[in-house]
């Protein structure tokens, strides 16, 4: 399990779709350096308006299936900026923490090129993504983080799940959420399903509290991993926004 562990963590969708294929026929596609030398791809939508959401999907997702959730985004009234990790979809390389959170730089850049500023930025990180989203927030200034289905750090989830095993000491990608979250001093919205499988309740209300007042923690009851488009997500989100004017 330690030589392979990374194929317990990463499931990367290979297919390099279109945005047409996708749904999003409006969307401009660039292929962007990463600080190592790697390429990756990235969907830009653009809406009127100054703020712009950049989203980090999960550990199994690829931008080929973010056509339903870039379309709630402009429907907010955002434009979104999304990207596929590498060794996801058609980016290069393969997929490791340091890389993904050169990755995360690389997009952090590209929204800057595009024009936006940076308290116009809104980070949303989706499971693997959460933790994407808040590292990045603990170095570069933005606007706001929405976090759906996030953890306290990916070895907490790991030891719960294989406790069996000496995790904390042999996990190499850890994601480590919790160190980072106290960092951030940013509007953060947390949404949660209650009967979450993937990332169990228990570490988005970990780490929830490490926020402090920053925090607005949503729990959606019944729901399960990833609920940005849960109906009874819909009025939180909204009434969150409205700090940003939107």
């Amino acid at each position: 399990m330690y030589i392979f562990q990374r194929k317990f963590e990463y499931f990367p969708y290979l297919p390099d779709s279109t945005p047409a294929e996708a749904g999003i026929s409006d969307a401009i596609v660039h292929r962007l350096p990463t600080s190592d030398g790697e390429t990756i791809v990235s969907w830009f939508v653009r809406r009127p308006g100054p703020y712009l959401a950049v989203y980090f999907h999960g550990n199994g997702s690829a931008l080929s299936g973010s056509g339903p959730r870039i379309e709630q985004l402009t429907d907010l009234g955002l434009s979104v900026l999304a990207i596929d990790y590498r060794g996801y979809g058609g980016s290069t390389g393969s997929p490791t923490e340091i890389g993904i959170h050169r990755d995360a730089d690389a997009t952090y850049d590209e929204a800057l090129r595009l024009g936006f500023a940076p308290d116009h930025i809104i980070l949303l990180g989706e499971s693997l993504g959460s933790g994407v989203a808040l590292e990045l927030a603990s170095r570069q200034p933005v606007g706001g983080i929405i976090l759906d289905s996030p953890y306290s750090s990916i070895v907490d989830v790991a030891a719960d799940r294989y406790w069996m095993l000496p995790v904390r000491w042999l996990m190499t990608d850890q994601y480590r959420s919790d160190l980072w979250m106290p960092k951030v001093h940013v509007p953060i919205l947390i949404l949660h399903g209650t009967n979450d499988g993937i990332v169990p309740f228990k570490f988005g209300r970990k780490l929830a509290d490490l926020g402090g007042p920053n925090v607005t923690f949503v729990p959606i009851p019944g729901a399960s991993h990833v609920v940005f488009d849960a109906d009874a997500a819909d009025a939180p989100i909204k009434q969150w926004l409205k700090k940003f004017g939107l």
